[in-house]
């Protein structure tokens, strides 16, 4: 399975990146909307994405509405990872099409329940 992690923060990234490896995810990674876009434009189509909201040039409310417009794109699961932990902005980011939402701080345990939620865990991963 492979994943697209978009955050504008290298550490974050790292971080996720490495817990989906260790569920088994071929996983790229992108600092932005417009570059995690740039990946998708070039025919990377991951079966998970894992989305900030808060960066500059595209946030991830705005990447998740594109991706949400385009067809081609529609199947891949969408999972907002963010500090924004209001209410409202989870009901934003639900009704404009994503599917899951994990608020930072996190744990791994908290990814691997929302990715067995979401039938998106590779079932040699215990749980």
């Amino acid at each position: 399975m492979r994943a697209l992690v978009i955050d504008d923060s290298r550490a974050m990234r790292r971080i996720v990146t490495g817990i989906l490896t260790g569920f088994g995810y071929e996983v790229r990674d992108a600092e932005h909307g417009r570059a995690a876009l740039d990946v998708l434009d070039e025919g990377w189509l991951p079966d998970l994405a894992t989305i900030d909201w808060n960066m500059p040039v595209m946030d991830g409310l705005q990447f998740v509405s594109v991706v949400r417009a385009n067809p081609a794109w529609r199947a891949m699961t969408m999972m907002m990872v963010t500090s924004e932990s209001e209410h409202t902005q989870i009901v934003r980011a639900l009704a404009a099409g994503a599917h899951e939402y994990v608020i930072k701080p996190f744990t791994a345990d908290a990814i691997r329940d929302k990715l067995a939620l979401l039938g998106l865990l590779p079932q040699e991963v215990a749980l």
